[in-house]
Order: structure tokens, then C-alpha cells, then sequence
């Protein structure tokens, strides 16, 4: 077995299709087909099952893969390890996100990262919590940034900000005459949320205060969407402060501190224990320091860069 073939069934497994694999890796078809049927017989077993179209991979085919990423991800990091600073500081950074995350950070990511480290190639995309867990863990993206705490073995999280919860109030609710919203009063009514798609969150959902947790209220999906929502249907819904920023101008006067007790969350940048890319680390960092408030910021990224 060599990393060679194990590149080869990984770039199957991206494209479902041996042309189109053979094409990526710069080989014909029947040699890319040959060097896998090697390692199939090497291990007695079928990675792929080739009846099904697209092809797809066996059971066991599925862990032998996802293993094969992380080994290839850790050859990688070994070829780094020699690296100046400047050329650490490029080729592509694949970053996670959670939703209600993207909206407030990937145009800033864009922005610092693309004016201060050009050879950097970013990558973003949207996903769910569980989705960037489970990506990490595959080593099948570079770094998540997501809600914590994240107590994940072979995960290591990195808080970056802590934000409170504001509320989002129609005109025409009562509450909307209130400079401020006690939690109690809040959750005595039903909450626009996005957990299992749009809807109104029932007050018999929540139980104790105690048990509130921002993960409660969202499940992907867009904060803004849940603003419109309030607007065309009044009601109420919940956004995280850094949100405030996003909500237009006139709009702004619908938004409440709650109280009584505060409420917040904390979003944290998180890599696998074996990451050994500091220089990307601490480049993401500053454009996140350079992007949130200073006042959210965790202090210790605000002081200092990391040090893995």
C-alpha cells in the first residue's frame, strides 16, 4: 500500500467516477483502475463497489478512506514542518462555519486575509455543527469555527469571542414598550426560531433557564431570514449581539438587551490536536481580532498570538 494508491481512492470518493479521478490525478483510467484493484487485493477487501452509479464506496471501503484522509492530511503536515513563515502563510485554508456565524465573519475573513496573505487560497463554507465536527475529525477541512464548548477527543478549541443574546421585537408585541427583557418574560411567550426548519418555539419547550443554551434556537438557516419573519409576522426571535451590526439601521430600534440572568454564548475556533499550521492559526486569529469588537474578544487571544 502506498500513499499514492491511498490519494487515489480518496480522489474516487470525491468524484464518484474512475474517468473523472483518473483525470484529476493525471492518470489513464485503467492504470488508476489497476493500482486500486491492487490495494483492494493487498487488503482482501472491495473499496468500491463498482455496479453503482455513481460509483460509491463499500462499508469498510468508507472507513478505509476516511482513515486514508487523515493519513494523507498528516503526511502533509510533516512536509510543512520545514516551511519559512512566508511559505506557511500559503496554499488553501478550508474553514467551517456555522451559520450564524458566516454572515458576521466570512466577508472580514475575505477581506484580511486576501489584503495581508495573498497566497493564501480561502475556502468557507456553511455547515452544521455536527457536519463540522465530523469534517475535522476526517481531517476533510482545516479549521471550524463554531459555538463551544465543543469537549471533543482529538479536538482542540480556541475561544475567540463571547457574545449575549439580543432580543428581536415586533412593534406590536408588548414587550417592544420595554427598554430591556427579563429572560422570564421572553421565554413566557413563543419564540421565532430555526431548530427542525421555521417555527414558533412553544414556552413548554424550554423548561428552566438553567437548561437554555443558543443551540436551542438555531439549527442552520440564517439569522436574517428570522428578522423578516418578525417583520412581516410580528412575534419576537432571538440573535447573537454580533448581529446587531447586521440589522438595518431603521430596524435597529426593535432590538433589546435581555437580563435577568444575561445570556451568552461563546464561538470558538477549533482544529484537530495534531494541527500544526500556527502561522495560518494566527492569521485567521488577527482577522478575527480585527473584525469583532474588542470588548467580545477573548482576552487571551486578545493579548497575544497562539502557540501550539
Amino acid at each position: 500500500m502506498t500513499l499514492l494508491q491511498l490519494k487515489y481512492i480518496v480522489a474516487i470518493d470525491r468524484y464518484r467516477h474512475f474517468g473523472k479521478a483518473a483525470e484529476a490525478c493525471g492518470l489513464t483510467q485503467s492504470t488508476l483502475s489497476l493500482m486500486v484493484k491492487k490495494m483492494e487485493e493487498e487488503l482482501d477487501v472491495r473499496i468500491f463497489d463498482r455496479d453503482a452509479h455513481p460509483v460509491a464506496p463499500t462499508e469498510i471501503g468508507r472507513r478505509i478512506i476516511d482513515q486514508a484522509k487523515v493519513v494523507l492530511y498528516n503526511v502533509d503536515q510533516i512536509a510543512q514542518m520545514p516551511l519559512s513563515e512566508k511559505e506557511a502563510l500559503s496554499g488553501p485554508l478550508r474553514i467551517a462555519l456555522i451559520s450564524t456565524v458566516s454572515p458576521v465573519l466570512v466577508p472580514g475573513l475575505y477581506k484580511f486575509i486576501g489584503e495581508r496573505y495573498p497566497s493564501i487560497s480561502l475556502q468557507t463554507e456553511e455547515m452544521l455543527t455536527g457536519t463540522i465536527k465530523d469534517k475535522l475529525r476526517k481531517a476533510e477541512v482545516d479549521m471550524g469555527i463554531l459555538s463551544g464548548p465543543v469537549h471533543e477527543p482529538g479536538l482542540l478549541e480556541i475561544p475567540l469571542y463571547h457574545e449575549r443574546f439580543l432580543a428581536y421585537v415586533s412593534p406590536s408585541n408588548p414587550a417592544y414598550a420595554q427598554e430591556s427583557i427579563r429572560m422570564e418574560t421572553l421565554l413566557s411567550q413563543p419564540i421565532w426560531i430555526i431548530k427542525d426548519g421555521i417555527r414558533q418555539m412553544d414556552p413548554s419547550e424550554v423548561g428552566t433557564v438553567e437548561q437554555l443554551s443558543y443551540d436551542r434556537f438555531f439549527e442552520g438557516g440564517r439569522v436574517g431570514l428570522l428578522i423578516k419573519i418578525v417583520n412581516d409576522n410580528g412575534g419576537i426571535t432571538i440573535i447573537p449581539e454580533t448581529h446587531a451590526g447586521l440589522v438595518m439601521y431603521s430596524q435597529q430600534t426593535a432590538l433589546r438587551p435581555i437580563i435577568e440572568p444575561e445570556r451568552q454564548r461563546t464561538v470558538s475556533l477549533v482544529v484537530r490536536t495534531d494541527f500544526i499550521h500556527e502561522a495560518k492559526l494566527n492569521a485567521v486569529v488577527d482577522a478575527v481580532k480585527n473584525i469583532i469588537p474588542g470588548k467580545l474578544l477573548d482576552p487571551i487571544i486578545r493579548k497575544r498570538n497562539l502557540k501550539l
